[in-house]
C-alpha cells in the first residue's frame, strides 16, 4: 500500500472551488525525498505527486495501474536514479520517449558517488544521506521545472537558492550534533547498507546486515560476522529501518546476547522512505533531523 502525497496549491492559479486551476504543471516523483525536493523548488507553481509513501521500499516497488496513469498524465517526472527504483526502470525508460523524465542524481559527478561491487557494479543510490550531496540535485530539478514552466523560472531560481541555503545549514547541524557522540561509539549498525554516504560525510563507521539493495541476499556468515563486530567493538545500540523488516536486526540482537553482550535497539531510522505527510519526518529536512536525534540519543 502506498500513500499519494499531493500539493494542491498553485501560484496565482487556484480556481474558484479551491482546487488547482487547469494548466498548472503536474510533477510526479517516485520517492518522498524526490517529491519533497520538487515541492521546495516548484513551490506553489506546480502540483506534485509522490508515488511511494511512508514505509515503502523503492528497491522492491512495482508501479500500479494508478501509478501508470499518473505518470502518463505528468508534465515532468522526477526519480532518484542510480537504480534505486530498479523495478520501475523499464516503465521510466518508455515514458522518456514522450515527456521529460529526469533522474535527480544526474546532477552529481561520478567522482562524488560511491561504488559497491556487490551492487552489480553500480553506484550506491542512497545519495540523500549526505546532505551536501543531496543539495547538488537542486540544479537538476530547477532546470527541468524551468523548461516545463518557463514563465516561473525566476521563481524556481529563488526557491532553489533558498533551499540550498537551508540544506547548507542542515549539513552543518548534522555534523555538530554527531560530534556529541564519543569517537569510540561512532558506529552505526542498520538493517541494510543504506548509510554509506552518511558515514563518509559525517565521519561515522557504518555497517549493514543486508547489502545496498534490499534485493541482495545475506547468509549465516554475514550474520555471524556482524555479531562478532558488534561484540568486539562494544557497540551499545543498533537500529531498525522504517522501510525494512526489523526481524533481521532482532536476530542480530539475540546473537549478541548469546555471546554475553547486550545491545539495544536504539530506535527506528528513516532510510529509503520519509515519514507520513504532516509529521516532523514528512519532509526531507525533518527526516534528517529525526534520524540524527535518534542516533545521538542512542549512541552518545
Amino acid at each position: 500500500m502506498f500513500i499519494v502525497l499531493l500539493s494542491l496549491v498553485s501560484c496565482g492559479k487556484v480556481d474558484s472551488s479551491g482546487g488547482v486551476a487547469e494548466g498548472t504543471p503536474t510533477v510526479v516523483a517516485t520517492t518522498g525525498m524526490v517529491a519533497d525536493l520538487a515541492r521546495n523548488i516548484g513551490g506553489d507553481s506546480v502540483k506534485v505527486t509522490a508515488l511511494m509513501g511512508p514505509g515503502v521500499d523503492p528497491h522492491l516497488y512495482k508501479a500500479t495501474q494508478g501509478d501508470l496513469d499518473r505518470l502518463q498524465d505528468a508534465d515532468v517526472i522526477f526519480f532518484n536514479g542510480l537504480h534505486l527504483e530498479g523495478k520501475m526502470g523499464e516503465v521510466l525508460e518508455k515514458l522518456e520517449r514522450t515527456k521529460p523524465v529526469k533522474a535527480v542524481a544526474e546532477g552529481i559527478s561520478d567522482q562524488r558517488l560511491l561504488q559497491d561491487p556487490n551492487f552489480q557494479g553500480n553506484f550506491d543510490p542512497h545519495i540523500w544521506f549526505d546532505v551536501s550531496l543531496w543539495a547538488e540535485t537542486i540544479a537538476q530539478v530547477e532546470q527541468a521545472l524551468g523548461e516545463v514552466a518557463p514563465q516561473s523560472k525566476d521563481y524556481f531560481a529563488a526557491n532553489a537558492r533558498a533551499y540550498r541555503t537551508e540544506l547548507d545549514s542542515l549539513h552543518q547541524w548534522v555534523q555538530t550534533e554527531l560530534d556529541r557522540i564519543p569517537a569510540e561509539r561512532r558506529i552505526l549498525i542498520t538493517a541494510h547498507d543504506a548509510f554509506n554516504y552518511f558515514g563518509r560525510a559525517y565521519n561515522i563507521e557504518v555497517r549493514g546486515l543486508q547489502g545496498i539493495s534490499t534485493l541482495s541476499e545475506f547468509g549465516l556468515k554475514d550474520r555471524v560476522e556482524l555479531v562478532d563486530y558488534i561484540v568486539d567493538n562494544g557497540v551499545r545500540a543498533v537500529f531498525v529501518e522504517t522501510s525494512v523488516s526489523e526481524k533481521n536486526i532482532q536476530a542480530i540482537v539475540e546473537g549478541c546476547e548469546k555471546k554475553g553482550h547486550n545491545v539495544a535497539i536504539g530506535g527506528s531510522l528513516f532510510s529509503d522512505a520519509m515519514g507520513a505527510d504532516g509529521t516532523p519526518a514528512g519532509t526531507y529536512v525533518g527526516m534528517v533531523r529525526q534520524n540524527v536525534n535518534t542516533m545521538v540519543e542512542a549512541l552518545k
